[in-house]
């Protein structure tokens, strides 16, 4: 799979700490903060846990 671009667009607050846990895990710590990612099945597990916090767009 190739690269993904995963921006939290949604605040953490007032969801679970394993929703918060996961965020920081993907290494996301401010709101509108974009990282670049491999899209590996373990990456993608995190960001289907998140997605109602997150966009996902796919990197070309």
């Amino acid at each position: 799979m190739g690269k993904i671009k995963v921006t939290q667009v949604k605040s953490a607050i007032k969801h679970t700490a394993r929703q918060k846990r996961t965020l920081e895990a993907l290494g996301l710590r401010k709101l509108h903060q974009t990282i670049e990612v491999e899209g590996t099945p373990q990456i993608m597990g995190m960001v289907q846990k998140v997605l109602h916090l997150v966009e996902v767009e796919e990197v070309k």
